[in-house]
């Protein structure tokens, strides 16, 4: 048993040995797949990031009903263009971007810069009005060298509806709870109706900042833009980088491959061992 055990161990050893050194040796063949620069989505250094502020804006939409009069509805969207190029002049098409900004008189709403000279990058979240949203978009779309665009629009009539009946709602509660609170009664239960009402204005608070976020004042539509610099010509990529992006690649999927092949055995195995219940494997026929 131990034989088969060690066989085994080395028969996995030598296959991840194997496919390390085919992954190596492919880059070294195709040395920009093992550049820094396209080894950033392995990593997860380069991609979308995340924004807490949300951005929220009114549209005015009219509909023709059966009667034939016109329907006026209020729409609440929440609409996101995300932008990421890549640029060899990071400098300039920073100032371009910045400047876009002020023409467009839009807000930076968050700002994150990252990496060294010759592999810097520059999250941007911007808020824009509305009506100057797809002209801001088409110009920052000229910065640098665009690699991705995508551009969502989402409802949010129904969530803003829900928002306020939730709100009315508490108010509604928070009113009766004061109202038997001017009774009188037991310390122990105005202790539990202060506890209440408490909770019930801290809930209140938080609805009404949310709530904010949809008042005509603020409405803005969202751009996040990452600008990610590149250098020009070969990178040198040293053996050591290369080591850690093959060990990574390989650890990767020889693990998926052994969890593929342990599926297909063991489904192999139920399937046999399924027949030999059922006595339709010829081995298993009774004589006549």
């Amino acid at each position: 048993m131990k034989t088969y055990f060690k066989r085994g161990v080395l028969l996995l050893a030598i296959g991840f040995v194997v496919l390390f050194c085919l992954r190596l040796g492919y880059g070294y063949l195709v040395p920009g797949d093992d550049s820094p620069s396209n080894t950033d989505s392995l990593s997860g250094n380069f991609g979308d990031f995340e924004l807490v502020k949300k951005n929220y804006a009114s549209e005015k939409l009219k509909f023709d009903r059966a009667d034939s009069q016109p329907v006026s509805v209020d729409q609440k969207y929440e609409k996101i263009a995300d932008l990421q190029s890549r640029t060899r002049a990071f400098e300039d098409d920073e100032r371009k971007l910045r400047e876009s900004i002020k023409s467009y008189n839009a807000q930076i709403q968050f700002e994150q810069n990252s990496g060294l000279p010759g592999g810097r990058r520059l999250n941007l979240a911007i808020g824009v009005q509305p009506a100057k949203f797809d002209q801001m978009v088409a110009a920052v779309k000229g910065i640098g060298s665009l690699s991705s665009i995508q551009i969502n629009k989402t409802d949010k009539t129904n969530e803003y509806k829900d928002l306020n009946a939730k709100r009315v709602s508490m108010e509604k509660a928070r009113d009766a709870l004061v109202s038997l609170q001017s009774k009188g009664g037991k310390i122990d239960e105005l202790i539990n109706l202060d506890s209440k009402i408490l909770e019930l204005e801290t809930d209140l608070q938080e609805a009404g900042v949310k709530l904010g976020e949809y008042d005509a004042e603020n409405e803005f539509c969202t751009i996040k833009f990452v600008l990610k610099e590149e250098t020009g010509g070969k990178v040198r990529v040293s053996f050591v980088y290369r080591v850690f992006v093959a060990l990574q690649w390989t650890a990767k999927y020889y693990a998926l491959l052994l969890v593929i092949v342990t599926a297909g055995l063991l489904a192999t195995l139920l399937t046999i061992l399924v027949l030999e219940k059922l006595k339709v494997l010829p081995g298993n026929a009774r004589p006549s």
